[in-house]
């Protein structure tokens, strides 16, 4: 059971995301699927927790719970952005300024073609299930018995219904991108989302362990999951491939430069390879939080954040870290560079900037 919950332990939010109003009396409530709920407007969206934070071109983009998308052209002044759904959401990417993707909880997939200010759903969790059952339900899996679990794990996610979430989506560019979540669940889209693809048997995850992140790294692109898994893409096959790694804890994120890899996770435990993914050497990150989100910035030095506020800066390609003193430390769930020295983070009490010292 400790991995059935584990995603929900970290990612889930701190109140219920699903809406209800009131029926006729206070005895007999009347439920309604984040799914059919815009969010709402609320002067309190930028206080409550944050979990995804990505740049629009110089525009920062956050989202969190009950669907909340906000958007800051100066990081100060921030303005709600239209959602056509109250899921909360996990995670953002723009492979341009104009373009961009948020995933969350209900198998929410929505999408942005003007920098984050108005959303559509692109797809759901039902339409998820019954897209993966189409794909997978097919007279040749008999006698095929990873065609069999496939076509019932299939099956499984159409039963459950639409409570499976997406917990990071990366883009190439404005066409090409992934979305993956728990128990495996990974869907590809080679035309913006219009539609979408089940990846699943694309995937050497036998466990069916939860995806946590995806993002180009070392040259090619890396997911990172739970129990230590790591997958890196083969372009030839097509498929995610997987890679060994020396530590068998979740790890929650992934970034890099051009030549090297960093993959982190619980307990300040972060693992460096220089080689695609080939060999891997543990990094002092000198936490023992769980370290939450990274990023390269523009000058090339490597930030990670963690579950406690603590800052960790290298400049020389992720081999060495150091803490970086800053005006509030709360913990923090993703990070985006502002230039001039700054960062902002997105966390406990909505998204601040720090200047990194």
């Amino acid at each position: 059971m400790e991995r059935d919950v584990r995603y929900k332990a970290f990612w889930a939010p701190l109140v219920l995301g699903a809406a209800m109003i009131s029926g006729a009396t206070a005895a007999e409530p009347i439920f309604q699927s984040p799914l059919a709920l815009p969010a709402a407007k609320s002067s309190l969206a930028l206080r409550a927790p944050l979990k995804a934070l990505a740049l629009a071109g110089k525009r920062l983009v956050t989202a969190g719970q009950r669907g909340h998308i906000l958007y800051s052209d100066d990081g100060k002044n921030w303005t709600q952005a239209e959602v056509p759904v109250s899921s909360d959401l996990t995670a953002l990417y723009f492979p341009s300024a104009q373009q961009g993707w948020a995933v969350g909880h209900e198998g929410v997939i929505l999408h942005t073609a003007d920098g984050g200010a108005t959303w559509r759903k692109q797809l759901d969790g039902k339409a998820a299930a019954d897209l993966l059952v189409k794909h997978y339900d097919k007279p040749s899996n008999a006698g095929d018995p990873k065609a069999q679990r496939l076509q019932q794990d299939a099956e499984m996610f159409a039963a459950q219904g639409a409570d499976k979430p997406f917990l990071d989506v990366w883009f190439e560019d404005d066409k090409r991108g992934f979305a993956i979540g728990a128990f495996n669940l990974i869907v590809r889209t080679e035309d913006g989302g219009q539609s979408w693809t089940p990846w699943l048997d694309r995937v050497d995850n036998p466990k069916a362990l939860h995806l946590y992140a995806i993002r180009p790294a070392g040259g090619t692109l890396f997911i990172a999951g739970e129990q230590g898994l790591v997958l890196k893409y083969d372009r030839a096959q097509r498929r995610f491939t997987s890679v060994e790694l020396p530590y068998q804890g979740t790890l929650f994120g992934v970034t890099g430069t051009e030549n090297m890899a960093l993959v982190y996770g619980l307990r300040g435990n972060a693992y460096r390879s220089t080689d695609g993914g080939a060999s891997w050497i543990k990094v002092d990150t000198g936490v023992n939080a769980g370290i939450t989100s990274g990023m390269v910035r523009a000058d090339g030095s490597v930030v990670l954040a963690s579950q406690a506020g603590q800052v960790l800066v290298s400049s020389d390609n992720g081999t060495n870290f150091n803490r970086a003193k800053v005006i509030t430390a709360a913990p923090a769930f993703a990070m985006a560079d502002t230039g001039n020295g700054a960062i902002a983070l997105a966390g406990i009490g909505g998204v601040r900037v720090e200047a990194l010292k």
